[in-house]
Parts: C-alpha cells; structure tokens; sequence
C-alpha cells in the first residue's frame, strides 16, 4: 500500500463509527490468516486476537467463521468495486465492461486472491466445505453480477447475448489471461505485467464486439 493510499485509507476509518471500524479490523487480520494458514487452521479467537477485538466483538459481528471467511472474500470485491453498484448502467455497456474488466483482472491476480485460491485447491479433498464457500462468496456471486447486467443490456438491442450465464464465464475466464496461469505456476510474470491494462481493454472489447448485433 502506498503512503497516499494509506492516508487515505486512514481518513476513511477516522469517519467511521467505531463498530465499522472494528468490523474491519476483524476483517483485514481474518484475510490475513486465513491467506497464512488457510480456512481450517484459523481460529476465531486468533482473529480476535490479531485485530486487537475480544472473541464476542468478532461473534457480535460474524456469527461464525464460515460467515467471517465469506465477509472477507466480499470485502475484496468491495475494495475493487466488484459489487452490484458498478454493473448498472446498461445503456453504455462499452464503458461498464471495460471497467469491469479493469477491476476484475486486478482483482483475480491480486495476493490475496491467489493465495486464498492456491489455499483452496490444497485442501480441496479434505476440506471442500471451503472451496464452496469460496465459489459461493466470489467466482458464483460475480458471475451472477455479470449475467444479470447482461441480461439487462440484451433489452437496448445494441449487443445480444443468448445465454447470459456462458457469456459471463467466457467472459471471465478470457480475463484470467495467461497472468493468472503463471502466478497459480509461480513462474515469472514481468513481461506479462507490462502489457496487463492493454490485454484487458482489448479482451473487453473484443468480447463486446462478438456480442453486437449487426445493422440491418
């Protein structure tokens, strides 16, 4: 994070009221633990303890750790507008893609993502409660995000999409790009890093003109 990132951030938190900000505390030390030492071996008490809360203050807000662990996958989605706020606009699916596209192909390789992900498909045979809840809180939640905003962008007649839902994970998983395959192989990724923006815009675009409908 940089300094004016962090100023910011610490602005941010000074206007909220003290049990927000303690929701977030609780939500940043979860995220980190659980990018640390994984889903089963975090407990709620060393979340409490490493946001600096009592145990019943990260209950009062998070029922249960399940709960917590999807709060924190929506958190990240959050932090990169992925949320239902920002695909509205259907009448400029050109802009709304596009940024989309900018937001979940920072989000998909970002740290945290990726080691939460890596986290996931480790201990997928023995914990598969976890990989659902992961599915659930992030790839099906934002898949549903795009495939309604689809759905509604077909009503203009500008662009069709005769099945939303296919349309959306063909969209996502060309975001991926060859970037997500190589940091989940944990081989170099600078060459790929300098030309990301650019392979993004060009993804969206490419996909929205797949999608136009022709002029008669």
């Amino acid at each position: 994070m940089t300094e004016h990132t962090s100023d910011i951030h610490n602005d941010e938190q000074a206007n909220l009221s003290r049990s927000e900000q303690k929701r977030i505390q609780v939500l940043e030390s979860a995220m980190e633990l659980f990018c640390q030492k994984g889903f089963p071996l975090t407990s709620m008490d060393e979340v409490a303890k490493h946001a600096g809360v009592s145990k019943q203050t990260v209950y009062s807000h998070f029922g249960s750790k399940d709960d917590l662990f999807v709060a924190a996958i929506d958190s990240k989605c959050a932090v990169h507008q992925l949320t239902g706020d920002t695909l509205i606009d259907a009448n400029d699916p050109q802009r709304v893609i596009l940024l989309f596209a900018k937001q979940f192909g920072e989000l998909i390789v970002s740290k945290d993502t990726m080691t939460v992900f890596k986290t996931c498909v480790a201990q997928a045979d023995t914990h598969p409660e976890v990989s659902k809840l992961f599915y659930e809180a992030g790839p099906k939640h934002i898949l549903g995000l795009i495939r309604d905003y689809l759905t509604k962008v077909n009503q203009h007649g500008e662009y069709y999409f005769d099945n939303p839902h296919d349309s959306a994970v063909r969209l996502c998983l060309m975001l991926f790009g060859e970037l997500k395959l190589r940091l989940e192989l944990a081989l170099n990724t600078e060459d790929l890093l300098l030309t990301r923006q650019q392979y993004l815009t060009d993804t969206a675009d490419m996909f929205l003109r797949a999608h136009k409908v022709a002029s008669k």
